[in-house]
């Protein structure tokens, strides 16, 4: 049985300011898994990768990359990493390709190795023509694309994602997800912290979710959407509706004038939403499920107690 990418056990961390940013959180990732860590702002996701990557110092608890200690085996474990922070902090003023030279050097990678690597990365991440040009000039989605190479350039084998796509247009965060899940199934475990939830449930194959320093909820992705009890059918009609249907235990939204959003309970099969819809003279054009049902997971996990 292999070990896992990362275990971490008791992890506590309070600043000077006596604020509780991870409280006693226990997490288990395995090789080869798409890992999301989700949770709103302040929820402690940033402090755990701070940890993983030294840039916060863990107040209690032990965390462990492929089998080594952070404490008593850092440099090595640091190596088996690769870590995308949500800020750019690259040298704005240093040209692209420089950039991926010096990381090559920092972890030692022989230059006639060096050279092909940053040339792989440079064009897979279609950074190529660009390779020439100082970091400050590229785009937010190129820069994020740098900073993805950077943390690649040793191969490491747990790869971290704090953000990574966001302030990123759709084009280019299509093409960051077609490159993460290369990379997933060629073997590297990636652990990825998101706002956009049609990511993780796009991505990933296990999700925990992280409020007020706690792990609320942790499983595989399909059964945290199979847990749900409701699902939300999408209907573009044919021509506006005179008025929302009103049907005990039914849930009708109108977004839009062409569509009709049906919030209904598992189980509840296609053919009676089409029957209340018949009887009610609404017609549809095309019917679909809703695909960020990961969303009311999040929000039902995360809802303030006292609300």
């Amino acid at each position: 049985m292999s070990i896992p990418a990362l275990i971490i056990r008791d992890l506590v961390k309070v600043y000077e300011n006596d604020l509780v940013a991870i409280n006693g959180i226990n997490l288990k990732v395995e090789q080869g898994d798409f890992f999301a860590l989700l949770g709103p702002n302040g929820a402690g996701k940033s402090s755990i990768i701070g940890v993983l990557s030294s840039l916060v110092r863990k107040t209690d608890g032990e965390v462990s990359i492929l089998g080594y200690d952070i404490d008593k085996d850092f440099n090595l474990a640091k190596k088996l990493i690769g870590i995308v922070p949500q800020e750019v902090n690259c040298n704005m003023f240093e040209k692209v390709e420089n950039i991926l030279i010096s990381a090559t050097g920092y972890y030692g990678i022989p230059k006639d190795s060096a050279i092909p690597r940053v040339h792989f990365y440079l064009k897979r991440l279609g950074l190529w023509e660009k390779r020439r040009d100082i970091s400050k000039s590229l785009s937010g989605g190129m820069k994020r694309r740098l900073m993805i190479a950077r943390a690649l350039i040793h191969q490491p084998e747990l790869l971290i994602l704090d953000e990574p796509t966001a302030g990123v247009d759709i084009e280019l965060r299509r093409g960051m997800w077609d490159f993460l899940t290369e990379i997933n199934a060629k073997g590297t475990t990636i652990i990825l912290t998101t706002h956009y939830l049609e990511e993780a449930e796009a991505l990933c194959k296990n999700v925990a979710i992280i409020d007020r320093g706690k792990i609320v909820a942790i499983s595989p992705l399909k059964e945290m959407l199979a847990s749900l009890n409701k699902m939300t059918f999408v209907c573009d009609l044919e021509k506006p509706m005179d008025g929302i249907p009103k049907i005990d235990g039914w849930e009708f939204y109108n977004p839009d004038p062409l569509v009709l959003e049906i919030v209904v309970d598992n189980g509840r099969s296609l053919n009676e939403v089409f029957r209340v819809l018949t009887e009610k003279e609404i017609t549809v054009i095309s019917i679909r499920t809703k695909t960020n049902r990961l969303e009311q997971f999040f929000l039902e996990k995360t809802k303030d107690p006292d609300q």
